[in-house]
């Protein structure tokens, strides 16, 4: 059952009230009440942080099924309840950034202006360095090239992947460097 809010200016304590109905009755209408407070806030939190209308809704909607889900770790003592959910879209914005292709360093000086068409040498020459990647991460061991293909071909930040292979950040980051260093010993050896 949703609670009334019978005094605008016991604000906090309507909000955290609200959130202790989601989180511990799953409480729908009590939902419905902080998600039509929060979004539209959210969304402009988003919009003003570059991201496109398209975007911020699509981050509306995944802050909001976070606090859904996770309304029972809201600590009313520890601060407001718009606090917390502003902290989940802030999180939610960086692990979207996070999923984004990195942009690739260009050094000016080096860059060489390609024609249209490949020549059949430099076509070789991109073949045979993609065969070479290829198999150093073929020697690396599994849990190493898992965590290497999550991170660059899936393009996940590190919380995802620990989250998804169940182990720590620290021991994802720890595979990570090991599995960098290794190629990097592997491609010094080979070119």
């Amino acid at each position: 059952m949703p609670i009334e809010n019978p005094d605008p200016t016991a604000d906090q304590d309507y909000l955290k009230a609200l959130m202790m109905e989601v989180a511990t009755s799953r409480d729908k209408t009590s939902f419905e009440i902080l998600f039509d407070r929060f979004g539209p806030r959210i969304k402009g939190m988003m919009e003003k942080s570059g991201a496109s209308s398209d975007l911020a809704e699509d981050l509306v909607q995944d802050v909001m099924l976070t606090v859904w889900r996770k309304a029972a770790l809201y600590r009313p003592d520890k601060g407001a309840v718009s606090t917390w959910i502003y902290t989940v879209a802030r999180n939610a914005r960086i692990d979207r950034l996070r999923r984004l292709p990195a942009q690739p360093y260009i050094d000016v000086e080096t860059v060489m202006v390609a024609s249209e068409d490949e020549s059949p040498e430099a076509e070789a020459i991109g073949s045979q360095q993609g065969d070479l990647v290829r198999s150093a991460l073929e020697k690396l061991p599994s849990e190493q090239r898992q965590v290497v293909e999550m991170a660059f071909a899936e393009y996940k930040p590190h919380s995802e992947i620990a989250r998804d292979l169940d182990l720590p950040i620290g021991t994802v980051k720890s595979r990570l460097r090991l599995a960098y260093r290794k190629l990097r010993e592997e491609l010094e050896d080979l070119g």
